[in-house]
């Protein structure tokens, strides 16, 4: 067994502090849903645990801007049954609740949702290779049994998917993550905070050392009329995503104004071509151009065996989830 430490933070620039002054592994810890599990199975190793739960960050307020800033330590179930969350960013409070169950939901935090691992088996096996838990031992998934792994952005390093629900609506919703650390304040767009596998698969995030997640600022836009958070899984509950879109569409009359379409369940990181998007911009929001923007998104997708499926599946998804949309 390892020998841990463990320290309560009182304010942000003592965790960020303690955190880069020590030596050894360092972990922040809010509701622990990822990391305690990690731990038990000796996957993560951390000398030390900084408890940021006593930290002011447990809000959810209005910006100046008309957006929402989200505590990182609110939990996921406050910010989903939030009023004006479930008003403003009904595609945010939907995909929420989609994620593992009323316990977990009443325990996880907003940080670190964003912050959880992948659920690839070999990941959680140590008897296996895996080169996000060992740099350079190798993929185990490539060859074995890859149902659940991803068909874009992969690399012959990693074909692991992020488990996150919330971040898939993030994603769709452009929001901005806000940290801090020893070089001060800083926000990083949703789209550029996780990282796809490269040759680096153990980097899964652009945090810096000893940053810490203080919030996620939602724009002003919420898409609150037509929007649609479709999950495909094994069962109906406490399940992880094989397949999940968030759609959302601002309609000019029966043409497209504005489109967002987030995947899940598909690669390293929730799946958004902006610049696909913008091409379907003031066309016709019909089932045939939904038809084209999927293939468009679902492009250069590749199959592992065991997970060919995903690439048709990931197409009808996207399609349903914004015929749904528009229907709302």
């Amino acid at each position: 067994m390892n020998n841990i430490s463990f320290t309560r933070a009182k304010n942000i620039d003592a965790a960020v502090e303690n955190a880069t002054d020590q030596e050894e592994k360092v972990r922040y810890i809010g509701g622990g849903t990822n990391l305690l599990d990690l731990m038990k199975y000796r996957v993560e190793n951390p000398d030390h645990l900084i408890d940021i739960n006593e930290l002011d960050l447990s809000k959810i307020e209005t910006t100046e801007e008309g957006g929402m800033l989200l505590g990182a330590t609110v939990t996921n179930a406050d910010t989903a049954y939030h009023e004006e969350v479930e008003k403003k960013y009904p595609l945010l409070s939907k995909a929420m609740l989609s994620a593992a169950s009323a316990q977990l939901r009443n325990m996880a935090t907003n940080g670190g949702n964003l912050l959880q691992r992948t659920r690839c088996y070999y990941f959680y096996d140590t008897s296996m290779p895996c080169n996000k838990r060992e740099p350079g031992s190798g993929c185990s998934a490539l060859e074995g049994f890859n149902r659940i792994h991803a068909i874009l952005g992969e690399s012959e390093h990693c074909i692991a998917t992020h488990p996150s629900d919330m971040a898939v609506a993030l994603a769709a919703l452009d929001a901005i993550v806000k940290v801090t650390g020893k070089e001060g304040e800083r926000a990083i767009p949703i789209l550029e905070f996780h990282r796809l596998p490269g040759d680096n698969p153990q980097i899964e995030t652009n945090l810096k050392e000893g940053e810490l997640i203080t919030g996620i600022e939602l724009p002003q836009k919420g898409f609150a009329e037509n929007y649609a958070y479709l999950k495909v899984r094994d069962r109906p509950s406490y399940a992880f995503a094989l397949v999940s879109v968030a759609a959302a569409v601002e309609l000019e009359g029966e043409n497209i104004k504005d489109i967002r379409v987030a995947l899940g369940g598909v690669a390293h990181k929730p799946w958004r071509k902006p610049e696909v998007e913008k091409n379907f911009y003031g066309k016709a929001a019909s089932p045939k151009n939904f038809e084209s923007l999927a293939e468009k998104l679902i492009e250069g997708a590749t199959g592992y065996g065991d997970n060919d499926f995903k690439i048709g599946l990931a197409k009808k998804t996207i399609v349903r989830a914004l015929t749904e949309a528009i229907e709302n």
